[in-house]
């Protein structure tokens, strides 16, 4: 038993040293193109738990809401909606709690609870600004693909002042699937006009990465307290792993740009 403990603890470390290891040759040879076959084409990233600190309002958006109503949420709720979109999750607190409310009046109740935070109080994970404004510096096109309501974060965006680092922004409401399906991605690169194995997907939860890696995407895993009983799993699954945006924006590589 304590043998296969030991193995498995070095696999693991194994991986944690390449994954950081990787950092340098993705900024030599992928973001400013020593290598102009491997150059980064294009770029997608998450919002909450990835680019933003906002997990834990998403947390108890759903039980805050059924309080507003007079319901009460059962204990791992959260747990249930983590992977939907927001119609789904809509769709699901509907029928798991008999709501007479249309889909629509849920999705807006919902955004109601949490929009005040996103419009005033959330914040951009550590590094997240300097990080963006480097990819733009080095040429490379960038989205938002979020599980997240239009509505609710753009003042954040521009609040944040990191609306001017995107192209534009792809939503699961609008594009009609949760990040189960590669469809937000593949609207993405369909509007980049670059291939998926030229995009790098930038995300924090593990079945998001899986699906973007099984449609042909690079990607990167983030870390974010919310997902970390599945650390282990997206340090195999994804290309590379970071802990926070200051790791990569320490490389000597980063001050490079497309002109340097």
């Amino acid at each position: 038993m304590i043998e296969r403990q030991v193995k498995e603890l070095l696999e693991l470390l194994k991986t944690v040293v390449w994954k950081s290891c990787s950092l340098q040759w993705f900024f030599e040879y992928i973001l400013i193109g020593k290598e102009r076959k491997k150059k980064m084409k294009g770029a997608t990233f998450d919002l909450d738990g990835t680019l933003l600190d906002s997990m834990p309002i998403w947390e108890k958006a759903g039980e805050l809401f059924l309080a507003g109503i007079g319901k009460k949420a059962e204990p791992n709720l959260s747990a249930m909606l983590f992977s939907m979109s927001m119609k789904e999750g809509a769709v699901f607190l509907k029928e798991r709690y008999n709501l007479t409310m249309e889909v629509d009046d849920i999705i807006a109740g919902v955004n109601h609870t949490i929009e005040e935070q996103y419009r005033r109080q959330i914040l951009l994970k550590d590094g997240a600004a300097s990080f963006l404004k480097k990819m733009q510096q080095a040429g490379i096109k960038m989205v938002v693909a979020t599980a997240c309501d239009r509505c609710v974060l753009e003042e954040a965006l521009v609040r944040l002042q990191i609306m001017h680092y995107f192209e534009t922004i792809f939503t699961c409401t609008e594009v009609g699937a949760s990040k189960k399906s590669p469809h937000i991605y593949l609207k993405a690169a369909e509007y980049l006009d670059v291939l998926p194995k030229d995009i790098w997907v930038f995300e924090d939860a593990l079945y998001a990465i899986e699906t973007a890696k099984k449609a042909g995407f690079k990607t990167v895993g983030v870390f974010d307290p919310s997902n970390k009983k599945d650390k282990e799993k997206i340090l195999h699954i994804s290309d590379l792993y970071i802990e926070s945006f200051f790791e990569v924006l320490t490389l000597p590589a980063i001050i490079k740009t497309k002109n340097g």
